[in-house]
């Protein structure tokens, strides 16, 4: 089996959109997050049968789903849905990652091609969604220069998508997903 790696990533897996027939381990992964992980990926407290049902409209209404793949298992997710309700062309995203596997670079990785796949559809803004709680969302968000405010309750971020290259991104990654017509 051939593997799409960055050149330099320190990880066995790799950061891949991820195709319908990878609904199960979609699932299995969000189920897999602890109660806090699940909680900061939900804005909330959630059930199995509630996250179940979550995983399978990602697949049916258009999300797209980009995830970090090891062995064949998916150990992370960066979500791109689309806000119609939003008068500039803008997308909500979401991500989570296995305990395991915070603070190693993961998240940052599925950021950067999350934007960059929001590019290449032509949104002019992002906008990310947390409890105030949720440290590692907000630096994250910061670290991709999100302007963050607290509104209802909740931390909001918007993130401007850069025209042209895909900015946010290291050059390797950048250089490999322009020459793939990514």
């Amino acid at each position: 089996m051939h593997k799409h790696t960055i050149p330099g990533w320190p990880h066995p897996g790799q950061i891949r959109q991820l195709r319908p027939s990878d609904l199960a381990n979609f699932r299995e992964h969000l189920l897999r997050l602890d109660t806090e992980s699940r909680r900061d990926r939900f804005n909330g407290v959630t059930d199995d049968i509630f996250v179940g049902s979550y995983a399978a409209r990602c697949f049916s209404d258009g999300t797209t789903v980009i995830g970090y793949v090891e062995d064949g298992e998916v150990h992370g997710a960066a979500e791109l849905h689309e806000r119609p309700d939003l008068d500039e062309p803008t997308g909500e995203i979401a991500f989570s990652v296995e305990r395991h596997l915070h603070h190693k670079g993961i998240g940052s990785a599925l950021f950067s091609r999350l934007i960059a796949h929001a590019q290449s559809l032509g949104y002019e803004k992002l906008r990310v969604t947390t409890h105030p709680q949720n440290e590692a969302m907000k630096a994250l968000a910061r670290k991709f220069k999100a302007r963050l405010i607290f509104e209802d309750g909740e931390t909001v971020g918007t993130i401007e998508v850069p025209e042209g290259s895909f900015a946010f991104l290291p050059a390797a990654e950048n250089a490999r997903l322009e020459a793939n017509g990514a």
